[in-house]
Formats: structure tokens, C-alpha cells, sequence
């Protein structure tokens, strides 16, 4: 556990800088909404410069200073520039949340090499630059601090028909406890988010692949993501419950926390539900 000293309550943001990417829409554009309404900073990047605005606009319109850079994550030097003028701007980061992501629909079969490059690229590696940029200047400062990693329930069980996207949320869930552990005596505490099934623009932008039916498979995976109805507002305010727990694994949505306890305590009945919400993205 962080020492009182440098623990972050996120009831009271007041003081407290929090960087986010993937900031111009959904999940991460409500957390840099709550994060304002309870008195943080914010430093913001998004690839959507139009969507970056808005959220920018908004955490103005609630009287907090924002600092916002187009960054695609996938470039190491861009995310190192967004840092330096979060470094500048701020004096120093408290919290940095690594939310840019992307998906795609398909088995392993289905997926080309040029796929898994693209989401290695973004959803792994734009985690590793995140940490590799901030951390440095976060571990110097010595006010500790707190990492947040976005997963995914994905993360926690693997689909057949999300096996690249599967993989590179496993791989934040294990980059995520690691740093747990390296981390700690920095008093800087890391946890990952595992979401489940949310209503954002990911079912809009995903990339699926497979059978000539791409249209009709995306408008049925909208629909089961808006009938589901679990809101990006609602996750913000557990990732802030979670960092104030100081949590190292955290599901979201009830799907997730179906998928967390089965993973590590009915291994078959997990991989049987799998197949079963595989059934639902075909």
C-alpha cells in the first residue's frame, strides 16, 4: 500500500496533476471531466484533435487549467513531448492514465500480421511509452503518485474472436502487476483497468474481420453494447474508487468480475463462457 504521505484521495483533487490519453471521447474524456470537478489539472492528448478540443472545453468551462497535445501513442518521441510540456506546464504529473486504445473483431486466423502490428503498437506499446515518458520525472519528483493501465475484461479471459485483442490486454495486465511490485517503493501505485462491455465509439471503430457480413456484425455489436448500457461516466468514477483503494486489479462492469473470479478459480467454466461470448462478436 502507498503511505499516507503520498497517497492520492480522489474525492479532493485539489493540487494534483492527471495526465490522459485517448482524452477526446468516451472513458477517458469522462475521467478528465470528473478529475476536473474534483479540482485536478489536466494534461490531455488524443490522435482526435476535434474530440480533444471538446473535452478541453468542457474541463475549461469547470474553471481547471488543461494542457492538451495531439499524440498517437504508437510514437515514442510524440508521448515524450506531451510529457515535457506536462513537465513545464505543471511542475510534475501525480496521476497518469493510459487509456488510448484500440480494437478488433476477428480469430487468429482471420488477422493479418499488419493487424497485430497496429494493435501491439497502440495498446501495448502506448502503454510502455506512457510509463517510459512520465515515470522518470514522476520517481524524481518523490511525491509518489499513481499509474492507471486500461485493459479489458479481454484481459482477463481470452475470446476466440479476439485473440490479437485479447493479447495485447493481457499484456497490460501483466506490464501493470509488474510495475505494481518494481514500483512501490516509489510509493507510486499501479492498477489496471478491466472495464468489460461499455457503450463507447469502440464498436464503431473497431476493425472486424472475417465474414463479408462486416456491417451487419458491427450494428449487432453496437446494439449489444447500448442494450448493456454500462456508461463510460460510471467507469470514471470506479477507476477514481480504484485508485483511491490503491487496487492492483480492477473489473468494472459485473461481465468482469464474472471473468475475474472464474479466470483463477474455475478455469474450464471461464473458457466455457468464452466460447459462449465469442458467439456474440461473430
Amino acid at each position: 500500500m502507498l503511505t499516507t504521505r503520498s497517497r492520492i484521495r480522489t474525492s479532493d483533487l485539489t493540487g494534483r496533476t492527471v495526465a490522459i490519453t485517448g482524452a477526446g471521447s468516451g472513458i477517458g474524456r469522462e475521467l478528465a471531466l470528473l478529475c476536473a470537478s474534483r479540482n485536478a489539472n489536466l494534461a490531455l492528448s488524443d490522435i482526435n484533435e476535434a474530440g480533444l478540443a471538446e473535452t478541453a472545453d468542457a474541463v475549461r468551462a469547470a474553471g481547471r487549467d488543461v494542457l492538451t497535445h495531439r499524440v498517437d501513442v504508437s510514437d515514442s518521441q510524440q508521448m515524450t513531448e506531451f510529457a515535457d510540456a506536462a513537465q513545464s506546464r505543471f511542475g510534475g504529473v501525480d496521476m497518469l492514465v493510459n487509456n488510448a486504445g484500440v480494437g478488433l473483431v476477428g480469430g487468429f486466423l482471420d488477422t493479418s500480421l499488419e493487424d497485430w502490428q497496429w494493435l501491439v503498437s497502440i495498446n501495448l506499446m502506448g502503454v510502455v511509452h506512457g510509463c517510459d515518458a512520465f515515470l522518470p520525472a514522476m520517481i524524481e519528483r518523490g511525491r509518489g503518485g499513481h499509474v492507471v493501465n486500461l485493459s479489458s475484461a479481454a484481459g482477463l479471459l481470452a475470446n476466440p474472436q479476439l485473440s490479437a485483442y485479447s493479447a495485447t490486454k493481457f499484456a497490460v495486465l501483466g506490464l501493470s502487476e509488474a510495475l505494481r511490485m518494481e514500483l512501490k517503493p516509489n510509493d507510486i501505485g499501479v492498477t489496471a483497468i478491466c472495464p468489460g462491455v461499455i457503450d463507447t465509439a469502440i464498436t464503431k471503430n473497431s476493425r472486424i474481420r472475417g465474414s463479408d457480413n462486416i456491417d451487419q456484425r458491427r450494428n449487432n455489436l453496437a446494439a449489444t453494447y447500448q442494450k448493456r448500457g454500462y456508461t463510460p461516466e460510471r467507469v470514471a468514477r470506479n477507476i477514481l474508487r480504484a485508485v483511491d483503494r490503491d487496487r492492483a486489479v480492477t473489473p468494472i462492469a459485473a461481465e468482469a468480475h464474472l471473468m475475474y473470479v472464474l479466470s483463477r478459480a474455475v478455469p474450464p467454466a471461464a473458457r466455457w463462457v468464452a466460447s459462449k461470448l465469442a458467439e456474440v462478436v461473430e
